[in-house]
């Protein structure tokens, strides 16, 4: 999504769709910030010192186990925000955030967006439903872990990342979606040349291609639709314009 507000372009979902008032209030604080590749945000257990409302890119938040095995519990792209335990009062969280697709972003500090945020009104309630939305797709994500296959989830994981991006193709290691997933390569390796030799994807030197999003969408399982209706209904909205 792309709005402009003034001479500022905007392509962060939950910031478009602000009343005027609340985003006069807010932009003065906000600046805009690359996202290069691997980048954390914050790490696990440390103070969250500021939030981000990416504009391009994905960010992913990850859990890692004592052996140094990851899984990704939670994706934001363009239409969501980093940081929101600074919202809840934490300040911390057990997850770790960094930078899967590069891009940009707003960034704020958390103490003045928390401030904004306890006056209510729009961005509180934007914020809270976006908080809804990233709680099923955690939820959901635990679910699809246990009792889906790892074709399904794959499958189901590439359109979560399409959805955020405005191209088809983008950088995409087999090892580093086997560490999302919180799975081996190898099996990576078999799921992905499978959706390849059906002709959903295209694999080459780190870089994934979308060739046929409706026969991926047929092969994911339906974690992917009940993740995508939750975030239409709590956040459509968010499509308006000023």
């Amino acid at each position: 999504m792309s709005i402009s507000k003034g001479c500022i372009k905007l392509e962060n979902q939950l910031i478009a769709a602000l009343p005027t008032s609340e985003y006069q209030r807010l932009i003065p604080h906000l600046e805009r910030v690359p996202l290069p590749l691997q980048q954390v945000l914050y790490e696990e257990c440390e103070p969250i010192t500021h939030v981000y409302f990416p504009l391009q890119g994905i960010v992913s938040l990850v859990s890692t186990m004592e052996d140094g095995g990851t899984v990704e519990v939670g994706m934001v792209g363009n239409e969501g925000i980093v940081g929101m335990p600074v919202l809840w009062g934490g300040i911390s969280t057990i997850t770790r955030a960094f930078v899967q697709i590069p891009g940009s972003a707003m960034k704020i500090k958390g103490s003045l967006l928390k401030t904004e945020f306890d006056r209510g009104g729009a961005l509180q309630t934007l914020l809270l439903r976006y908080t809804q939305a990233l709680h099923t797709q955690a939820s959901q994500g635990a679910a699809c872990f246990r009792l889906h296959t790892i074709e399904q989830r794959l499958a189901r994981w590439l359109l979560t990342v399409h959805d955020r991006m405005d191209r088809d193709e983008f950088p995409l290691t087999q090892e580093f979606i086997a560490q999302m997933l919180g799975t081996r390569r190898a099996g990576v390796t078999l799921a992905a040349n499978s959706l390849s030799q059906a002709g959903m994807i295209r694999y080459t030197r780190g870089r994934i291609t979308i060739l046929n999003r409706k026969e991926l969408e047929a092969t994911s399982c339906e974690c992917y639709k009940t993740i995508q209706a939750e975030f239409t209904r709590l956040l459509g909205n968010c499509e308006r314009s000023h």
